[in-house]
């Protein structure tokens, strides 16, 4: 099969020849029709995962038809629609026991620990506790768009954020995750914020429901821009960049008792975030994380999309082959985004 190679850290990645996986018996292997490129791709790019090991292939927000079964599966078919969470899950630990898979002991992911999905196939083991059906009615597009960014702002902003209606939202960082993030916030009811630094994506927040912006190329304090809009701070906010400085905006960007959740990976290379501890103690604010989302939770998050006429395809910023991948990544050296919404890998 032909699939997108990282050979060196840094380095572009090439498009080749690789052999074809084979599922595990308890496993499946995935024809992929489609897959979005995030960050995260970037990150193991870089070598900023130390769990990537070379050659390796990156992707983890796919969506296809199951091409192959392991001799032990059951409830699943060959020609199947499914997706999976970026977190896949062991389904025997302690966390899986009580629902948390997001964060199973034992947890892979594609992508990451394993092979991922910018390739034709891709291998997904456990299917029985991973797999989520996709809905007829929606595209494979839509359903890679789900993949970590909408699912992890669902779980960022509903779970872990528990917004309510009139609250006030801030997102900092409005790329795939953190304009998800102003969709769902939105569509809760809350006015939200978008900050970015890019008119684009600032647009495609406004579409999408956000009720103000900052600029932050034009706002030198974007925290403190926040704070004077809201009358005084934002109850809930999330960092969707996973830069230090955009962390320490966010938490300062709260009111008294509000949240702050830390969407955007932050790896070690990049620096400690300044939080203003002092802040968090004299306010009484909250700082939570977030980590995917867990496949048992898929079905009320396109519960929620449905009720709220929520239209996917609006995330999707640009569609790609698998050709374009490697140039899509390297692209993410650029301080500033060429393209607003999320970019999607069709094959199918």
């Amino acid at each position: 099969m032909r699939a997108v190679v990282i050979e060196e850290f840094g380095v572009e990645p090439v498009v080749r020849t690789v052999p074809e996986p084979v599922p595990t018996p308890d496993g499946v292997v995935i024809a992929v029709e489609a897959t979005g490129v995030c960050r995260s791709d970037w990150h193991s790019l870089q070598g900023h995962d130390t769990s990537v090991s070379l050659p390796h292939v990156a992707g983890h927000e796919l969506a296809g038809r199951i091409v192959e079964l392991g001799s032990a599966v059951h409830g699943w078919h060959v020609g199947d629609r499914v997706t999976v969470p970026f977190v896949c899950a062991c389904g025997r630990c302690a966390e899986c026991a009580v629902g948390m898979q997001q964060i199973c002991d034992r947890q892979f992911q594609p992508g990451a620990t394993h092979w991922g999905s910018f390739a034709e196939r891709v291998a997904i083991d456990m299917a029985e506790i991973n797999l989520v059906p996709i809905p007829d009615d929606l595209s494979a597009s839509s359903a890679a768009a789900l993949g970590c960014r909408f699912a992890t702002a669902f779980r960022a902003v509903l779970r872990q954020g528990d917004v309510r209606a009139g609250q006030w939202v801030a997102v900092h960082g409005c790329g795939g995750a953190g304009i998800s993030a102003v969709m769902l916030a939105a569509a809760a009811g809350a006015k939200v914020i978008a900050i970015d630094i890019t008119r684009a994506a600032l647009d495609l927040a406004v579409e999408l429901g956000a009720t103000a912006t900052v600029h932050g190329l034009d706002v030198p304090d974007t925290a403190a821009a926040v704070v004077e809009i809201t009358g005084g701070g934002a109850h809930l906010s999330l960092d969707c960049v996973g830069l230090p400085a955009t962390c320490a905006a966010s938490v300062s960007s709260l009111r008294k008792r509000g949240t702050h959740v830390q969407v955007g990976l932050m790896p070690p290379q990049q620096g400690v975030a300044p939080i203003p501890m002092h802040e968090v103690i004299a306010r009484e604010l909250r700082i939570v994380g977030t980590h995917g989302l867990q496949a048992h939770e898929y079905p009320q998050m396109l519960q929620v999309v449905e009720q709220a006429g929520l239209d996917l395809d609006r995330l999707i910023g640009r569609r790609i082959g698998l050709d374009d991948v490697p140039a899509a990544l390297m692209a993410m050296n650029a301080p500033v985004p060429a393209h607003a919404g999320v970019t999607v890998v069709e094959l199918g």
